[in-house]
């Protein structure tokens, strides 16, 4: 199975009406190694889950790639896009920001300083609390988290070429039911 026939071999015709070998990926060796040596464990899970963690360093490796050719760290994205995404007047408080980062207080205060003395964000009072400061995106830091979406985007398109447009809504379904009750246990 898999072999192509001489006539196969020598008209490209005849090869292109061929079955198609079933793809395969390393996590298939990588599941039937461990069926080999523990056939007492059921290796479905990693399936899913070994595609799932593989794919995600590449998408690593792809954001880590569109930030730093604008400047930018993941952390630095993170806050400026939850910035951006507010729409305009493209500011909110820093505890809507821990909220759309989740991290901590101490470590969002200094991740504001860092980008206010980048000049990509700045601070100003809270009109509606004295106490309270707006953390607002600058013009400069509007244009570096635009261009570095726009990248971003390119390098996310080109991680998804493999897949045809028609099962991407499948994926992104099926990836959704998996992470629903994560999401709301984070709530």
């Amino acid at each position: 199975m898999g072999r192509l026939t001489d006539e196969e071999q020598t008209d490209p015709a005849a090869r292109a009406s061929a079955p198609a070998a079933p793809l395969r990926d390393e996590v298939d060796d990588l599941t039937a190694a461990w069926r080999q040596q523990r056939p007492d464990l059921d290796v479905e899970p990693l399936h899913v889950l070994s595609r799932v963690s593989r794919l995600a360093r590449h998408l690593d490796i792809a954001r880590r790639s569109a930030f730093a050719a604008h400047g930018l760290e993941s952390w630095e994205f993170d806050v400026l896009s939850a910035l951006r995404r507010a729409g305009p007047p493209f500011q909110l408080t820093p505890g809507a920001l821990l909220r759309a980062t989740l991290v901590t207080s101490g470590t969002m205060t200094n991740r504001i300083d860092r980008l206010a003395e980048s000049g990509l964000v700045f601070r100003e009072p809270d009109p509606s609390d004295r106490r309270g400061v707006l953390v607002t995106l600058s013009e400069r830091g509007q244009e570096v988290v635009d261009a570095a979406l726009t990248d971003l985007l390119d390098r996310e398109q080109a991680l998804l070429a493999g897949l045809p447009a028609d099962q991407r809504p499948v994926l992104a379904n099926l990836l959704r039911t998996l992470l629903a009750p994560f999401d709301a246990a984070d709530q």
